[in-house]
């Protein structure tokens, strides 16, 4: 897994739009305004910072060295995953549809219908 290959799979989330509100280093993707995840490169390595139920994390960051808690973001609710590493691509994509659907939950009723949650 590449970031290039992990934004061409977050382009096809349903009205998802990728900025750079921190600046030219870390592209953000946003659902209705609110994140989703955050993609960036640290230390030579690429990464994805993703949204998760903090029960889902502690178990993520305890199963997987390349998964730790959210870097720069609340370490209760987001989890970074490094790559190439101990997590299969097909795990990192499965974490991106979690962290969308749990952004979208968070929305009002009407969002989550006009977004086809409902």
């Amino acid at each position: 897994m590449t970031n290039k290959e992990l934004t061409a799979y977050l382009d096809k989330f349903r009205e998802a739009q990728a900025d750079y509100p921190f600046g030219p280093d870390a592209l953000v993707y946003k659902v209705r305004g609110k994140m989703f995840a955050i993609l960036a490169r640290r230390e030579g390595r690429d990464y994805v910072t993703l949204k998760v139920k903090p029960e889902d994390g502690e178990v993520l960051t305890s199963q997987f060295t390349d998964i730790t808690p959210g870097y720069h973001t609340n370490k209760r609710h987001w989890i970074t995953v490094y790559y190439p590493g101990d997590v299969e691509d097909t795990l990192i994509e499965d974490l991106c549809t979690q962290s969308y659907a749990l952004v979208v939950k968070g929305l009002k009723k009407l969002e989550r219908v006009a977004l086809g949650f409902e």
